[in-house]
């Protein structure tokens, strides 16, 4: 199994995705991570993009879903993230975290943020 790990961070997008009316209406902020676990032998002996994740896909691929779809749960979104990852790139292994900074918890928080791992195995 390889222990290589691919990550983009932070990424940003505004999107209409929660249960309460001025989510869905206004949008709001949500923050994904994605982590892939994956073997990049070949892409360091070689030095060809081709031989690896071209991480710029990966980005287009989250966006479309990030900002084309809907869900009520973020949790939906992770599961939605993680397995269009593994169908779509030869990796082993997704980690996806799903951050709602401004979430309607009633209180001040951070945030909400979901982790799911799913591997070719789940």
């Amino acid at each position: 199994m390889a222990q290589d790990r691919l990550s983009i961070l932070g990424m940003t997008f505004h999107a209409h995705h929660g249960l309460e009316d001025h989510e869905i209406e206004n949008g709001q902020r949500f923050e994904i991570d994605v982590e892939m676990l994956l073997d990049i032998s070949k892409a360091a002996a070689t030095d060809h993009l081709r031989d690896t994740v071209d991480v710029r896909k990966v980005y287009k691929d989250i966006q479309t879903i990030v900002v084309n779809q809907r869900f009520y749960l973020i949790e939906t979104l992770s599961q939605r993230v993680a397995d269009t990852m593994l169908k779509n790139y030869d990796i082993e292994q997704v980690t996806v975290r799903v951050r709602k900074p401004v979430a309607p918890l009633g209180g001040l928080a951070n945030g909400t943020q979901i982790e799911v791992i799913r591997s070719r195995e789940d």
